[in-house]
């Protein structure tokens, strides 16, 4: 009798998966090798920035199990100074990560403890296709590169595990698949943790400086139960109540809404299919939590049932650029804010001065539709050195941030305005809902590039008034919108201009800052 061939295996400890910049230079290597090469790595170079953002929550997790930053018991200033002591020694300890690695199964193709994985999907559901996993054009969606075909092509297993990962941190709302456990039947899928945001992970000179740096401290109660990251836990059990949101394992690795089993090919170098379900029953067993990474809105007079003022989250916006979100996160914390910066920030403080002042912040945002079934764009960018300008340490930069921001978006929204009533003065027609809105679009997108040219040099000109040159480039841009239909038409040259004189004398009541 032949003798069976054995089953697929794949590390995602030890197997190469993660793309990592160090200099010029790129390579792949494994969770494992991360975290003992973190002092010699520049950063994380992955292609889709929302996996990079679910594997830094990942990776720090984990550098807080190796260097003992996940002990609640340290008051905040034992904390402080491990932190401290722990960035001094310059890297993680091989020997304990070595140790922490050992404990654990990080076989994705395990037949039982499958890494983020549901084993018991195999039997509970049907598979739902590799085509789901990645997110390639299915069903009325269009194709605008490549057709994925009647026999979709296998994934290789990195590219699948970071598409697991974006699956767990930011899955999609509706339906899927049924799934039966037991008597309960249910194809409900429900938005992931991260959906929609835009991340803010402080970003050191190596990738070990931003697993410190970016390791929340303990701001809770007494944890009634043991902290657990999913490849911690026993299996889990879809139908159990949730865990509590314990820190810091379960507030950054362990909130996802879905269960996910891959399929791989004979050898485990690509996976060939997946099985994508539910992992809670119902919205009602979801726990909310505070991501540290995320700005927060406080709306004015909105509470929950107990009273507690509800908190919503920055949503993340392809065509908004990240200087625009200057003032929401060097701004301290005020209860007259609707913005505040993301928890993370108020322990930056505490670092070591050179870090702090080289210390960038790197912004990881998802542009999705929150209930359908649309992912628009993902982006990153990374920002300068900017704790130094944060109003703990220099309040007038961080209040002339502020107020450049402010007044960017007060002229963005004036422009609009002025730009919308221009083409209805050259229709003399009863108002649209959308009038206008091609020269608006067209102006707006123009006024942005010059808005930010103009930010800067205001940074470096603390005594220029602020709204003038913001004004002066939405002038421009509106002319520049309008050029070739003020050429043909004196009374579209009459109405821009009429146009441009309110930009200077805004008339209309602008919204309330956000801020």
């Amino acid at each position: 009798m032949p003798e069976l061939p054995p089953p697929p295996t794949y590390s995602a400890a030890t197997n190469p998966w993660i793309d990592a910049r160090t200099g010029p230079s790129y390579r792949r290597v494994g969770l494992q090798d991360l975290l003992l090469n973190a002092h010699t790595l520049d950063d994380l170079a992955l292609a889709a920035p929302p996996a990079a953002s679910a594997l830094l929550r990942i990776a720090v997790a984990i550098a807080a199990r190796i260097t003992g930053l996940d002990d609640p018991d340290l008051t905040a200033q034992q904390w402080t100074e491990l932190r401290r002591e722990v960035l001094h020694t310059g890297r993680l300890d091989p020997a304990d990560v070595h140790t922490y690695f050992t404990r654990h199964c990080w076989d994705v193709f395990d037949p039982h403890r499958p890494w983020l994985q549901d084993a018991a999907l195999r039997e509970q559901c049907p598979p739902d296709g590799i085509n789901a996993l990645v997110h390639r054009p299915a069903g009325n969606n269009l194709v605008w590169f490549t057709a994925p075909g009647d026999t979709p092509a296998p994934v290789p297993t990195p590219h699948a595990l970071q598409h697991l990962l974006i699956w767990h941190f930011y899955g999609r709302h509706g339906t899927g698949r049924v799934r039966t456990v037991g008597s309960r039947s249910s194809k409900q899928l429900y938005s992931g943790p991260l959906r929609t945001t835009v991340s803010y992970h402080p970003q050191g000179r190596t990738l070990f400086e931003t697993l410190v740096a970016g390791c929340p401290p303990f701001t809770g109660e007494e944890q009634l139960e043991a902290d657990l990251c999913p490849w911690e836990a026993p299996p889990p059990d879809p139908l159990a109540p949730p865990h509590p949101i314990t820190w810091p394992g379960r507030l950054l690795t362990g909130r996802s809404r879905h269960a996910l089993l891959l399929v791989p090919d004979p050898t485990g170098s690509a996976v060939t299919d997946a099985h994508i379900s539910w992992a809670l029953p119902s919205s009602d067993a979801f726990l909310e939590a505070s991501d540290p990474y995320l700005a927060h809105t406080t709306p004015s007079g909105q509470h929950d049932r107990a009273g507690v003022p509800r908190r919503g989250r920055r949503r993340a916006d392809a065509d908004r650029a990240w200087w625009r979100e200057l003032d929401t996160l060097l701004l301290a914390p005020d209860e007259d804010r609707a913005m505040r910066r993301p928890d993370i920030f108020s322990t930056l403080n505490d670092l070591p001065e050179d870090l702090r002042q080289t210390l960038r912040v790197r912004v990881h945002g998802f542009h999705q539709d929150p209930v359908l079934t649309i992912n628009r764009q993902w982006y990153t960018a990374l920002t300068p050195p900017l704790l130094h300008w944060m109003q703990e340490h220099d309040p007038a930069r961080a209040q002339r941030i502020a107020d450049c921001c402010q007044s960017a978006e007060e002229v963005a929204e004036t422009l609009d305005h002025a730009a919308r009533q221009a083409w209805k003065d050259i229709r003399r027609a009863a108002p649209r809902r959308n009038a206008g809105a091609a020269w608006a679009a067209d102006a707006t997108a123009r006024y942005w590039p010059g808005a930010e040219k103009a930010f800067w040099r205001l940074l470096d000109t603390p005594d220029e008034p602020v709204r003038p040159a913001f004004t002066r480039a939405a002038a421009g841009a509106l002319r520049a919108a309008t050029q070739s239909d003020r050429a043909r038409s004196p009374h579209a040259a009459r109405a821009v201009a009429r146009a441009v004189r309110s930009l200077h004398t805004p008339h209309h009541t602008q919204r309330k800052r956000r801020t």
